[in-house]
């Protein structure tokens, strides 16, 4: 890797908005970008022909919810940087499948948290008894 350069992991990167910013960052930055795309109904590679054969472009074919893959990747690529753009993005596919749409944007962080990191440690600022308000608490902590 270049001097100053960083590897992104970029989630979702085959969708309009992800081929965008992939292509900017391989025609405009010294970065590398690791695209993780499913591939379902609004993923396009045709977007990405212009950085495919580009060295600092690698494609992965992984479905964000699949927490074996998304290690797997991680572990492989070891990004600086997630940027994570994945989604069911169609207004009407949100309201006719909420669920769908919701799931994969929470497992996709559930597993990136957990699986990837390794330990997620939440920080609460709420009122709970016997904690003087505005004082930082300790929630809880997720090991894998």
């Amino acid at each position: 890797m270049r001097e100053n350069s960083m590897k992104l992991l970029i989630t979702g990167g085959a969708g309009f908005i992800g081929s965008a910013v992939i292509r900017h960052i391989i025609d405009n930055t010294n970065h590398s970008v690791v695209n993780v795309d499913k591939l379902t109904y609004a993923g396009n590679l045709e977007s990405l022909v212009s950085v495919e054969n580009d060295a600092r472009y690698a494609f992965e074919q992984v479905d964000i919810c699949d927490a074996n893959e998304i290690k797997r990747v991680f572990n492989k690529h070891q990004p600086d940087i997630v940027m994570h753009l994945a989604a069911e993005s169609h207004v009407d596919r949100s309201i006719d499948g909420p669920d769908e749409y919701n799931i994969a944007k929470l497992m996709f962080s559930y597993q990136l948290l957990v699986s990837v990191i390794g330990a997620f440690l939440q920080i609460d600022t709420y009122d709970q008894p016997g904690v003087e308000q505005g004082k930082l608490n300790l929630v809880g902590a997720l090991a894998s």
